[in-house]
């Protein structure tokens, strides 16, 4: 397995760390996450959607797998722990200029 991009690291060491600051500024301004089809757009909905749905509920990530499906879209596959969702599930990365422009959480 090579080297994930920078900001899907950020994304998973800052939810391990509880740090939403550092979260939230692995995400473009405009951003947008869709989590099984209900979609935040823009980085205070996202703000809200990790306070109510990431590190909000302790959750802490565990890198499975992960591809870069084409230029600049990367397939990971995470184990999710905490008081939240559980389990192992893919998650569609579409990162540019540095920075998280869009997640999507996918069924898995």
């Amino acid at each position: 397995m090579g080297k994930l991009p920078a900001p899907i690291q950020q994304f998973i060491d800052s939810t391990n760390a509880a740090d939403s600051t550092k979260f939230a500024d692995a995400f473009a301004e405009d951003a947008v996450l869709d989590d099984w089809g209900s979609k935040y757009r823009g980085k205070v909905a996202i703000r809200s959607w990790d306070s109510t749905d990431n590190i909000g509920v302790q959750s802490k990530f565990e890198l499975v797998d992960f591809f870069e499906e084409q230029a600049n879209v990367f397939n990971v596959t995470l184990s999710v722990s905490g008081n939240g969702h559980n389990g192992t599930g893919p998650m569609r990365f579409i990162v540019d200029d540095g920075l998280i422009r869009k997640l999507e959480i996918l069924p898995d």
